[in-house]
């Protein structure tokens, strides 16, 4: 089983940065891969991130170029670090953390609150 905690939500306005953090209880280099995924209200939850063991990255296409995840493998950490935030970034985000490919092996945070102001 994993833990993950976030931390780093806030208010921010429109432009502003954020940076949220996901400390994980299990070694990320025992974790497939580890994600970041946000709700806005009345919203289904969608992807906004992703990191796998090997390094690789993927993003939602709506924040390409804005926010980077990255990982503290020291520190059992991943970060997402956002810029040029919108107000349509406001949501709450969750961190994920999946041991497999594929399979029921899927643990998530209880999300951090962003909310961009226009």
């Amino acid at each position: 089983q994993v833990q993950l905690v976030e931390s780093g939500g806030g208010l921010v306005q429109a432009g502003g940065s954020l940076r949220l953090s996901c400390a994980a209880s299990k070694s990320l280099s025992s974790i497939y891969a580890m994600g970041w995924y946000r709700q806005a209200p009345g919203k289904q939850r969608e992807l906004v991130a992703t990191i796998a063991i090997g390094g690789n990255t993927n993003y939602a296409d709506s924040v390409k170029g804005r926010f980077a995840i990255s990982r503290d493998n020291a520190k059992n950490t991943v970060y997402l670090q956002m810029n040029s935030l919108e107000p349509e970034d406001t949501a709450v985000y969750y961190c994920n953390a999946k041991l497999a490919p594929v399979g029921p092996l899927e643990y998530w945070g209880k999300g951090t609150t962003v909310t961009v102001s226009s």
